[in-house]
């Protein structure tokens, strides 16, 4: 089992956290992880997008000059995909972009990232983060002394002033231990989360 520090809200090491295998020591499925970050952007498509073919646009009914003897390409239609107003030769159409995973490829997915992150360093546990009161200033000294920038802060609770301090800041964002995805895992550069949060994401994961 892997062994990390636990720092508190100053930076300050005040002990280490021995992590579960089980969801933080997988074997990483780089495939997995790529197919479920592909069906994540692919799901929140909304698809609703729509253009009308030649068919669907008004008027072009008559044929716009002779077959022959003008000296002009033959023409059919003015509403054609080469006229001006005409229709779209592959119209974009609603449609459905969802992709679905298996409940177990999802979970391993994600436990793909999380271990991804561990073997990485860029995984840090934190005692707790509470405030006082909200204050993005007093947050941000936080990441500052845990040199952190691009961070997912993974809590436990849906604690309103932490979340209220953090959400102002670029490149951080918050989560709680059953909203984590893939996605945010690889997207923000450390993944910093509270010592309760992990004991809850081994409860639901392993």
């Amino acid at each position: 089992m892997a062994n990390v520090s636990v720092y508190n809200m100053k930076g300050e090491t005040v002990g280490t956290l021995e992590l579960n295998d089980a969801v933080f020591g997988v074997e990483v499925n780089e495939h997995l992880v790529h197919m479920a970050v592909v069906a994540q952007l692919a799901n929140k498509r909304q698809g609703t997008q729509s253009a009308r073919t030649r068919a669907e646009v008004s008027g072009g009914g008559k044929k716009p000059w002779r077959q022959k003897g003008t000296g002009h390409a033959r023409q059919g239609s003015t509403r054609a995909p080469q006229w001006t107003g005409g229709g779209i030769v592959f119209a974009p159409k609603p449609r459905d972009y969802t992709i679905k995973l298996n409940k177990k490829e999802k979970r391993l997915a994600l436990k793909s990232a999380l271990t991804s992150r561990v073997n990485e360093g860029k995984f840090i546990v934190v005692d707790q983060i509470a405030m006082d009161e909200i204050k993005t200033k007093n947050f941000k000294a936080m990441l500052d002394a845990l040199n952190v920038n691009k961070a997912l802060v993974v809590l436990d609770s849906n604690d309103q002033t932490v979340v209220k301090s953090a959400r102002n800041i670029e490149n951080v964002k918050t989560a709680l231990t059953n909203t984590i995805n893939v996605y945010d895992i690889l997207k923000y550069n450390t993944v910093v989360t509270t010592k309760a949060a992990v004991e809850t994401i081994v409860e639901v994961y392993a």
